[in-house]
């Protein structure tokens, strides 16, 4: 006799809370990232969520409760996979440095659009009129530092690294890699952020590396 799962499974899936809210930050982060915060609706979310307007709201009330989820919970988390987590990856500091720009730039040619770093557009859009926002974006570029900062200093208690001061070498690539999204931004263009590898690649504008 052939067993059949119970009626109630499927529903249980479609009806997941914790699902549902997940596909309205996603959809949200997605909408935001390439039409903006203010250019993009909730019918619009909602829409692309698949999901009620009432379910939404059950779980943002506001538009603006909603970015700040979508800054807390999948900007921070694109920026922790692309940045924090890869600069234990490679050899050293600068190595990893030069690799995440490799890889950022092979990401942009292989999709063919440009829509520039979620950070960047959010900060660059919301940070000044709302100190909310500003209080959520903030921590994230803090982090961001941090974490090229603290690997610069492990490098140099192995006794890698010695050019490089920790945290001004850390602002300068954060830096560099938000001026050079920007840019790739405006020209639909891997370029600037090939250039600016290639300059960090160039060890002597650091330092001896080991």
């Amino acid at each position: 006799m052939e067993t059949k799962p119970p009626e109630s499974a499927p529903e249980r899936r479609k009806n997941d809370p914790q699902a549902l809210r997940g596909r309205v930050l996603d959809a949200a982060a997605a909408l935001f990232q390439s039409n903006g915060y203010g250019a993009t609706t909730t019918q619009q979310i909602a829409a692309a969520a698949a999901v009620t307007h009432g379910a939404m709201h059950h779980h943002f009330p506001t538009k603006k409760a909603l970015g700040l989820a979508v800054v807390r919970e999948r900007v921070r988390e694109a920026i922790h996979e692309t940045w924090v987590a890869p600069m234990r990856d490679q050899a050293t500091a600068l190595d990893a440095v030069n690799a995440i720009f490799d890889t950022i730039g092979a990401s942009l040619d292989r999709s063919g659009r440009v829509e520039g770093c979620p950070l960047n557009n959010l900060t660059l859009e919301l940070a000044l009129g709302d100190k909310d926002f500003r209080a959520e974006v903030s921590p994230i570029f803090d982090d961001w530092r941090a974490a090229i900062a603290t690997r610069v200093r492990d490098d140099q208690r192995a006794g890698l690294s010695r050019g490089l001061e920790p945290e001004a070498f850390a602002t300068q690539v954060v830096a560099a890699c938000s001026g050079a999204m920007a840019m790739a931004k405006a020209d639909q263009s891997s370029a600037a952020l090939r250039i600016v590898a290639r300059q960090f690649a160039d060890h002597r504008l650091f330092g001896e590396r080991a």
